[in-house]
């Protein structure tokens, strides 16, 4: 299989596609949009995105580094090169805008890592540790707090856990190296909106100039206007925000 990557750069000259073959343990991840690390140059890694796929390629003579967790998909392409062609740009500048903040460095070591978070899951089974309790291996009353809390939950943050429990980190890694816990890297999705409230916007009281204006582009069978009024007065959203029917004189 073979990729026909485009690569990360403002140069004319390179507003266009090298063809890598892909190597087989990455056969698997390998799709149009997904975003690679290919030799280029003399000795130099770039970062590229694929812009197609094909079965043979008379052209390609190095293989795929490394293909990245994220992708854009073929309607992001098709849409870039859209944009390429209106604005006479690389193909490469409107891929930038598609891609998230952080995630544009050449080199692997300088790219955005991944938020991720230690989580604590019970590694023994709950009878094992009934019979620890029973036999008095285990009867520190702070270790049993945090077994009896993750006995009822299937897997905490760490920081989590010593809030609720009130007990501290040494006491945590005390129980991971008596096999009793593990700890887990997870990867953490971040949602920008999760703990804010947005409130949704109330419709503008308009002026009589916008008034006068919003009811004769409202009442009108042309389908295009164009407003004057001073930059930056929003007179634009003012007046489509308020939703409001046509006010007809009798």
């Amino acid at each position: 299989m073979f990729a026909e990557v485009l690569m990360n750069s403002t140069a004319k000259e390179l507003n266009k596609t090298f063809d890598y073959i892909v190597p087989k343990d990455l056969e698997e991840k390998v799709k149009v949009g997904a975003r690679v690390f290919v030799p280029f140059g003399r000795s130099k890694i770039s970062e590229g995105i694929i812009m197609s796929l094909k079965k043979h390629s008379e052209f390609a003579n190095k293989e795929i580094i490394k293909i990245e967790d994220d992708f854009l998909s073929k309607e992001s392409i098709d849409l870039a090169n859209i944009m390429a062609r209106r604005y006479f740009c690389n193909v490469s500048d409107c891929v930038k805008l598609m891609l998230p903040p952080g995630s544009n460095g050449k080199k692997i070591s300088n790219r955005v890592k991944e938020k991720t978070a230690t989580y604590v899951y019970l590694k023994k089974n709950i009878e094992e540790i009934e019979f620890d309790k029973s036999v008095g291996k285990l009867k520190s009353e702070k270790q049993i707090r945090i077994i009896d809390l993750l006995i009822s939950n299937d897997g905490l943050p760490i920081q989590d856990l010593e809030i609720i429990t009130e007990t501290s980190r040494d006491i945590i890694k005390r129980l991971e190296k008596n096999k009793y816990i593990e700890f887990v890297e997870k990867q953490v999705e971040r949602n920008p909106f999760e703990n804010k409230k947005v409130e949704r916007d109330k419709p503008l009281e308009l002026t009589q100039e916008q008034k006068e204006a919003f009811n004769k582009v409202n009442c009108s069978n042309f389908k295009q206007f164009l407003l004057y009024g001073v930059t930056g007065s929003r007179k634009n959203r003012s007046i489509s925000s308020t939703n409001r029917k046509c006010n007809k004189e009798k």
